[in-house]
């Protein structure tokens, strides 16, 4: 782990910590076992979950993040998990500005973004950085499931890409992706509405650097990456799998996707890319194909 990632962790850890200090006295003993601490945040949203056992205190939790966060003007609480086609997860206000949505900024471009209506992760922002830090000049760059561009807007920025293709099935997701490429005035990528695997036959296309980001099921899409690539291409695979798994599972898929196009693969990286659920963790594989 590198410096700046165990600052960010230290940064999130003091967090935690001043939210139960600060609602001390707010919380009874019983209640602030049941306090969750850790929060998102988004541009000038926080995203909380609220203990049932805690609802009659959820202004009291939303204003403390607020008091200790001064950017944040909006708190929301989950209502609901991420779940349907989009994976997007139901909000509502308890706090604040009545919206959900937002600019969020990091790795020097500007993401906006519904937070209800187009999934998103900001704790992927050092993951982001980390792919935009291995294209090369010159590459072709394919994002699956690209959402509302936020890998397309990070590459684009801040590499030598030639070109960056992204394709999203979310309408409402890919509207904000189109919004983003302007506000951040790029001219080397293309985002396209629709299913991966009808558009990309379409395309007749092949890529040095595919990336799935896809929040579920990635490996369903392994043999349209796969199909996809150039020669000695680098394919990005995430997947969610508990920390024994890893990375093995996500390389037993590769393989069995690898040798039913004919293909070899070669693992070059796995990263853990945080926590998804108290028993699950999102990976990244990176692998090449010859």
């Amino acid at each position: 782990m590198n410096r700046k990632e165990n600052a960010r962790r230290g940064l999130e850890i003091s967090s935690k910590m001043r939210l139960r200090d600060f609602l001390k006295g707010k919380l009874t003993e019983e209640e602030m076992p049941k306090l969750k601490a850790a929060y998102d945040i988004v541009g000038s949203i926080a995203i909380i979950e609220i203990d049932p056992e805690l609802e009659k205190k959820e202004r009291t939790i939303a204003e403390a993040v607020m008091e200790l966060n001064k950017h944040v003007k909006t708190v929301l609480k989950k209502a609901g998990i991420h779940s349907g086609e989009f994976r997007t997860q139901k909000m509502k206000v308890i706090a604040g500005k009545r919206t959900k949505e937002t600019v969020h900024k990091e790795n020097a471009v500007s993401i906006k973004l519904n937070v209800e209506k187009a999934y998103f992760s900001a704790r992927l922002s050092t993951e982001r950085k980390r792919i935009a830090e291995l294209v090369k000049p010159g590459e072709e760059v394919l994002v699956m499931f690209s959402g509302c561009a936020p890998y397309a807007c990070v590459i684009a920025k801040n590499t030598k890409a030639k070109s960056i293709v992204g394709i999203e099935i979310n309408p409402a997701a890919h509207k904000y992706g189109l919004e983003n490429l302007r506000l951040n005035k790029i001219n080397n990528a293309e985002l396209i509405e629709g299913d991966v695997r009808k558009i990309l036959p379409r395309l007749d296309r092949r890529f040095d650097r595919i990336l799935m980001p896809l929040p579920r099921s990635a490996e369903t899409f392994l043999d349209v990456a796969i199909s996809s690539a150039k020669k000695n291409a680098v394919i990005h695979f995430y997947d969610f799998l508990s920390e024994e798994q890893i990375p093995d599972a996500s390389v037993d898929k590769i393989k069995k996707a690898c040798k039913a196009a004919g293909k070899k693969p070669k693992i070059l990286h796995w990263n853990k890319c945080g926590q998804y659920s108290p028993r699950s963790y999102r990976a990244c594989v990176d692998f090449s194909i010859s």
